[in-house]
């Protein structure tokens, strides 16, 4: 599948983007990448019944002595990649598949470097969290043991990323490599592997909608200004901004007898940063206001019994069309 010029388009204006660390693209970019800016599939949210009076702490990381958060993650290696958005995304989706069976079983990660070689919601230098999951409506992502994170894209030139294949076709959506090419082996695009969907989607603004989706639903994909916490070592940041130039994804809130409420994020920047990986932001702060979230549809688990059993390599399961983006 060639790059489209629109996407092009989009690729350089993101790279300006970056060029100012700004990983989010504006609602132009959206619009012009076929996506509805800060869409809604429905009315879902609206009709959801908050509480009366939230508790002061909540967070689905500790939820009842379960652990509900799913892994974290580092955007940044192999080598630089501005795909926030993806990352802040699909670990609240992935939160929410984890609620939806109880916390039991292993975790189910998607891959991020799937939607960075099809969904065309942004590159490693920037896109939409909401456009990933209006692409998750009528495709599937496939989970990261079938598409490990390369932090590459079409553009970028960074480290090996100028090296490597990124195009939408059968072996970047779920491959398997089943021996040494000089033993005749080489790699296998699927046309069968565990995947993920999304049922509905929406955007949400102001504390109030963010603790109504969060304690109802789980984990939100949300914006914030990243400047001041690049050097960030721990605390609750208080700082004011007027920006947003980074996602992340919000599990929970606390209450601190100085600095009052305050959001427990999870970001994409590993667990060596921050507070395991972890910043925990004031209430108002780093403009952290504007949010995306998405229900769980079908998804592949062990409970469900809902997964076809490929060989060691993947033989059984090899897509008849190795150019065409696969979708199951």
């Amino acid at each position: 599948m060639k790059v489209s010029a629109v996407f092009l388009a989009l690729i350089a204006g993101s790279e300006a983007n970056v060029r100012g660390r700004n990983e989010l693209w504006t609602a132009e970019q959206v619009r012009a990448a076929g996506f509805i800016p800060k869409g809604n599939s429905s009315n879902s949210h609206d009709l959801l019944v908050g509480a009366e009076q939230y508790p002061d702490e909540f967070t689905w990381c500790n939820k009842d002595g379960v652990n509900y958060c799913t892994m974290n993650r580092n955007q940044h290696i192999p080598q630089y990649c501005g795909s926030c958005w993806a990352h802040g995304a699909l670990s609240a989706l992935a939160d929410r598949v984890k609620i939806a069976r109880g916390g039991k079983g292993i975790d189910i990660n998607p891959s991020v470097q799937h939607i960075l070689n099809c969904a065309g919601a942004g590159s490693c230098h920037g896109g939409d969290p909401g456009a990933v999951y209006q692409w998750l409506k009528t495709n599937s992502v496939s989970l990261e043991s079938a598409q490990p994170y390369l932090a590459c894209s079409p553009e970028n030139k960074e480290g090996f990323c100028q090296h490597v294949d990124t195009t939408c076709n059968a072996l970047n959506v779920a491959r398997t490599c089943g021996s040494f090419d000089k033993e005749g082996g080489g790699c296998t695009g699927l046309d069968h592997y565990p995947n993920i969907t999304v049922a509905d989607y929406g955007a949400i603004q102001g504390e109030d909608a963010m603790m109504k989706e969060i304690y109802s639903r789980g984990p939100i994909a949300c914006g914030l200004d990243a400047a001041p916490l690049l050097n960030y070592d721990g605390g609750i940041v208080t700082a004011a901004s007027s920006q947003v130039d980074h996602a992340i994804s919000v599990v929970g809130w606390g209450n601190d007898a100085k600095e009052g409420k305050y959001w427990l994020v999870r970001n994409s920047w590993g667990e060596y940063w921050g507070e395991f990986g972890y910043v925990r932001v004031k209430f108002g702060a780093l403009s952290l206001n504007t949010c995306n979230w998405a229900t769980v549809g079908e998804y592949t688990a062990p409970e469900k019994k809902n997964y076809y059993t490929c060989h060691e390599g993947g033989d059984n399961c090899a897509a008849k069309n190795k150019t065409k983006t696969v979708v199951v």
